[in-house]
């Protein structure tokens, strides 16, 4: 199978020593620089058959090179056998990175061709201020991927989210005049869906309609897949939004209305493509869009779905690891395919459910010592009565998002794992514990839950925690919580995963992830406080705690939590598997 990436890589060479190009850059990205892009986008893995979800490839006549982050290095070295493609690690002290490696290879100058569609303005821009002579070339992969997949077109829906969307446009515009701009260009598929208060499956996972959206003043074109529309829900979606002035175009026309607006257009140019900034001129206003900071905070209403919505995937997710728990303490045969098949059944049961909100990481022993293990369908290990399982999922839902990631000993641990395990949910309480002043950024409290673990000279790679959307992407930004200097303060209403975790190669993997909100703490002389609320309703198994590593505060958070959960969701079970949360729920210390 290798040889066939191998293959893909020479074809690239042999197109680009006929256009005469140093190198090539292929992004993991889309044109809306998703991060989870449709099946056409997915050009990465076309090209060298890795499969995570962030990776760019740099191809020279001599050299092929995937960059990608901690998360994925392991499965990068795995799956890049035999392609002569080789990893490049960043998020290390010692990366190199794109712009800086081909600087060191080709010198300045160097012609690096790149797909300009999938190329966001900021980027185009790295290269350029690095010396090279950038060629944008739309769809670069078409001339050698013959069988590449279409523009996806699902079925568009309405949703209610607390806001209206009347509400919203006035508030958008109010941004525009502020920015004294005319107009302002969404690409961000995300930011569309929220503006729009509209839904759709066109990204695996991700709830997004892929379109543009320009916005004025006194006009708003929304540049849609349109054509040969016969679904009643997409027509009626339609019929709904042209109703409220909002003028429907043909998403491939984008470059056209870019082209012919001769006002003063925002853009982001962190998530629009270079290929439309030059459609637009030189009357482009940079800034981030005003969209992301908004969405990130929720509404009211929003919130109070958000709490039910977890509450019903806590029941789900209770009944889940009650089978799991008696299925192989019977004996029975589980692989870690068929536990994820029965979670999706369980989350199948809640009204509703619209989805996973990203492809379940079921993983047993080794597997869980890799971030974003993939579970295979055919030959899944089986899950043995010993032992750490990890089990990293989420929903999608009309009420909310869900993340949660639960690590489930099966049976006898090693001291090592035990070890593990207590000191990741000591780092997962001490962040969810966490009071700070109102404004300050992630990336400052992200040491709550890194200390733990630092003191045992122990770390994690991946970022500690990410915003989630509201029925949108399970992954939002800008706000994060990562060792990454990123201003973003944290405000109220925002929601924020907290998922500290500690990977062995070889063995084991341990991480304990909750989905937060952020909420008032009070005031004082010092000012205005914020903290976390827990929004996950689901225990953690207490059986292999090592309680000698835990602070008395915390054995009380842990306890007071196992309350809420039990309060929550013991009354919405079985009688049988109450009663067994109600021993996994019992005061310990």
């Amino acid at each position: 199978m290798n040889n066939l990436y191998a293959e893909r890589i020479e074809a690239l060479r042999s197109l680009m020593r006929g256009r005469g190009w140093d190198a090539v850059i292929i992004w993991s990205g889309d044109p809306h620089q998703s991060e989870y892009p449709a099946e056409r986008w997915k050009q990465v893995r076309w090209l060298t058959g890795f499969t995570g979800e962030a990776g760019d490839v740099v191809v020279t006549a001599d050299h092929a090179g995937l960059w990608t982050d901690t998360r994925y290095f392991i499965q990068a070295v795995e799956q890049l056998e035999g392609t002569g493609c080789v990893l490049h690690k960043t998020r290390v002290p010692e990366q190199v990175l794109i712009p800086e490696w081909l600087r060191s290879q080709l010198g300045e100058g160097a012609v690096i061709a790149v797909d300009s569609l999938c190329t966001s303005a900021a980027a185009a821009d790295e290269l350029r201020d690095s010396g090279f002579t950038l060629v944008g070339v739309p769809d670069l992969l078409n001339v050698i991927w013959e069988d590449r997949p279409g523009i996806p077109q699902t079925s568009i829906f309405r949703i209610q989210a607390g806001e209206s969307r009347e509400e919203k446009m006035e508030w958008l515009r109010g941004e525009l005049a502020e920015r004294g701009a005319d107009a302002i260009l969404l690409s961000a598929l995300d930011e569309i869906a929220w503006v729009l208060n509209v839904r759709a499956s066109d990204i695996e996972y991700n709830p997004m309609v892929i379109s543009y959206l320009l916005v004025g003043q006194d006009f708003a074109k929304w540049l849609v897949l349109k054509e040969d529309v016969e679904d009643p829900v997409t027509e009626e979606t339609f019929d709904a939004l042209q109703g409220d002035g909002i003028e429907l175009l043909p998403y491939s026309e984008v470059g056209l209305e870019l082209s012919a607006f001769e006002g003063r257009l925002w853009l982001d140019s962190a998530t629009v493509s270079c290929e439309l900034r030059e459609a637009a001129g030189g009357r482009a206003i940079e800034a981030p869009s005003p969209v992301a900071r908004r969405k990130e905070q929720k509404n009211p209403q929003e919130i109070e779905w958000i709490r039910e919505c977890h509450i019903r995937d806590g029941v789900a997710m209770e009944k889940f690891l009650y089978w799991l728990e008696k299925s192989v303490q019977a004996g029975k045969t589980v692989t870690e395919w068929e536990a994820a098949v029965k979670l999706g059944q369980y989350r199948a049961e809640i009204d509703d459910y619209q989805g996973d909100s990203f492809e379940t990481i079921s993983a047993y022993g080794k597997g869980a010592a890799l971030p974003h293990y993939i579970t295979p369908s055919e030959d899944a290990p089986v899950i043995e009565g010993h032992g750490l399982y990890l089990c990293d999922s989420g929903g999608q839902f009309l009420s909310g998002t869900t993340d949660i990631t639960r690590t489930v000993p099966m049976g006898e641990c090693t001291p090592e794992e035990i070890r593990d395990y207590t000191l990741v949910l000591k780092a997962h309480i001490d962040l969810a514990m966490a009071v700070f002043p109102a404004g300050t950024p992630g990336c400052r409290i992200d040491a709550a839950a890194r200390l733990p673990l630092w003191k045992s000279l122990m770390n994690f790679g991946h970022g500690t925690g990410h915003g989630v959307g509201f029925f949108l992407g399970v992954h939002e930004g800008p706000h994060q919580i990562r060792q990454n200097l990123d201003p973003t303060p944290m405000v109220e209403g925002m929601i924020t995963s907290d998922e500290p975790g500690i990977y062995r190669e070889g063995k084991h993997g341990v991480r304990h992830e909750n989905l937060v909100l952020t909420v008032d703490a009070g005031t004082s002389e010092f000012g205005h406080f914020l903290r976390f609320e827990p929004l996950t309703m689901c225990h953690f198994d207490t059986s292999i705690l090592d309680l000698s590593l835990l602070d008395k505060w915390e054995i009380e958070w842990l306890n007071e939590y196992h309350r809420t959960v039990f309060e929550n969701l013991g009354t919405l079970l079985d009688e049988e598997v109450a009663r067994w949360l109600h021993e996994k729920t019992r005061p310990i210390g």
